[in-house]
């Protein structure tokens, strides 16, 4: 349970980080590579814990 809450709080700073920097740059191929990287975290987030 505590892994997880670590997880989601990294999570979430590592999209506000993402938001505000794409918030102060808005760039169409910034946005792509920015999806990008919360998809992986994302995927990474919900999905690789689950097999266990």
């Amino acid at each position: 349970m505590r892994d997880r809450l670590l997880q989601l709080i990294a999570f979430l700073i590592l999209a506000g980080f993402v938001g505000i920097l794409f918030w102060r740059v808005p760039r169409v191929d910034l946005g792509f590579l920015f999806f990008i990287t919360l998809a992986a975290a994302g995927y990474d987030f919900f999905l690789y814990n689950r097999r266990r």
